[in-house]
């Protein structure tokens, strides 16, 4: 098969599968939903942070080993990678916090509930502000409103998908199987992301079916991060380097600005960092073993 198909395959599955696997889990298993999932991102995060680290950042290090100038373009392609995440992620929270009522000066700045982690509290906003007037207006803001829920959705997804295209770039040139093991660590990621998507959207009245099938459909965004990571990673060592770091860059974005956080917030103890010490140890294994 096609290496290039193959990746798009197994792309689909970490992302579309995976992410839906986690949205049926949501609509089935809604109480306490809160503690599950933050345990769940918080495991995720552990495990994303020692793939980044000690496989995605080594291999792009390793793709000129010994220049001193490679490993400053290792480390600005990782900053900018995290730094593009970080932007787009602020403009689409400037632009939806305040026409939501419970965020205000006092609320923390980044989610503390199930529906800000993809927005779908800014989506019901204007869902009910349109079901009472019926105004073309209303209608149009709730039509953007489900835009931005689905760019929320996809700047998690894309980086994903390009560290698993990237990283089979990398395979390709090394002969490598660290791709295979990328795309199953994403794919177990994405099950409680998926349940963050979910649950806000049966909470907010959506039957589980419809829940279930836009939340498979939220992980397509990865498919195209893999065909990106994998294009650039296949054009030189160089590219290959630029592409895992900036993968990486914006995997930690995801890491350390949303998902630990978000966890933390979502259940005020010490058992997130619990979960984040598995997860991380889950991932030496699933790297050495």
């Amino acid at each position: 098969m096609d290496p290039f198909v193959f990746v798009i395959i197994i792309t689909a599955v970490a992302g579309v599968v995976g992410t839906g696997l986690g949205g049926l889990l949501g609509v089935l298993f809604t109480r306490n939903s809160e503690k599950i999932v933050s345990l769940l991102l918080s495991f995720a995060g552990g495990v994303m942070l020692c793939i980044v680290c000690l496989d995605l950042l080594a291999d792009a290090l390793g793709q000129n080993e010994g220049s001193v100038g490679h490993v400053f373009l290792v480390i600005a392609m990782t900053v900018v990678g995290y730094a593009v995440i970080y932007i787009l992620n602020a403009i689409i929270d400037r632009k939806t916090n305040p026409e939501v009522s419970h965020i205000d000066q006092a609320h923390p700045k980044t989610a503390d509930q199930l529906s800000e982690l993809i927005h779908s509290d800014h989506y019901e906003e204007h869902k009910r502000e349109y079901e009472q007037t019926g105004q073309q207006k209303s209608r149009r803001q709730l039509f953007l409103a489900g835009v931005v829920m689905a760019c929320a959705i996809a700047l998690h997804n894309l980086p994903e998908g390009m560290v698993i295209g990237a990283s089979y770039a990398g395979d390709a040139i090394d002969g490598g199987v660290s791709g295979i093991a990328i795309a199953i660590v994403i794919g177990l990621h994405n099950i409680p992301e998926g349940m963050a998507v979910s649950v806000p959207l049966a909470a907010g009245g959506m039957g589980k079916g419809k829940a279930t099938l836009l939340t498979a459909l939220s992980g397509a965004p990865t498919i195209l991060g893999a065909m990106l990571g994998y294009f650039l990673g296949t054009l030189s060592p160089v590219s290959l380097a630029v592409s895992l770091s900036f993968a990486s860059g914006a995997m930690l974005y995801v890491v350390f600005g949303e998902l630990l956080p978000e966890s933390i917030l979502m259940w005020r103890s010490k058992a997130p960092a619990a979960a984040m010490l598995a997860g991380l140890l889950v991932g030496v294994l699933i790297l050495y073993v």
